[in-house]
């Protein structure tokens, strides 16, 4: 095997990086976070932050929050929102904030994505909530859509990787459609094979 193995730190991985928002004692707060994912084929996100994150007790009790997916020319404002915390800043200020009038939820202008969640599931594991969230709206900057549809180079996404943030450069293939050379190569090598299949 021609690997090294590395210390297990899951933020060696490349994932793009998302500014939570959310309503805290009435203001709206923002904190930077890297933990987000894709749940399943349905519209749910998760996102998990330290339990005694300022955003968490917002969370908790309006069981509502913003993800919004800065550019990397938002790497400033992005960085800054993650250093500090709303308990002691007043981080709504940092962005133009936007509200979800149904929820009441803030969101950033500035930032080419932006997802309205509703919590539908929470779990704890070391220290951190974790937070399934129904994505009940969506919205994008025009200029980020090409023919309708989001345009990652356009949006330019700003990822993080163990202590760096990056960008995309240029995409590199089409998902299930890059493979389909080998699925029928595969698929002729199994005729061949098992020619009663």
């Amino acid at each position: 095997m021609n690997k090294i193995a590395l210390k297990n730190y899951p933020m060696v991985n490349p994932t793009p990086v998302v500014i939570i928002g959310v309503v805290v004692n009435g203001k709206a707060n923002y904190t930077t976070i890297g933990a987000f994912g894709v749940v399943c084929m349905e519209p749910v996100f998760y996102i998990s932050l330290k339990s005694t994150h300022y955003s968490t007790v917002g969370i908790k009790e309006s069981g509502y929050f913003s993800i919004n997916l800065p550019s990397a020319e938002m790497v400033q404002e992005t960085d800054y929102a993650g250093m500090v915390s709303g308990k002691s800043v007043d981080k709504s200020t940092l962005f133009t904030t936007v509200f979800e009038e149904q929820e009441e939820v803030p969101f950033i202008e500035e930032a080419p994505m932006n997802y309205i969640c509703k919590v539908i599931q929470t779990t704890s594991i070391h220290g951190f909530e974790v937070f399934f969230g129904e994505i009940i709206s969506t919205y994008a900057k025009g200029e980020c859509l090409t023919e309708g549809i989001i345009d990652p180079l356009k949006v330019n996404p700003l990822l993080l990787m163990g202590m760096q943030y990056y960008n995309l450069k240029q995409p590199v293939g089409g998902v299930f459609k890059e493979g389909i050379t080998l699925k029928r190569r595969y698929e002729v090598a199994d005729i061949t094979v098992n020619p009663h299949l």
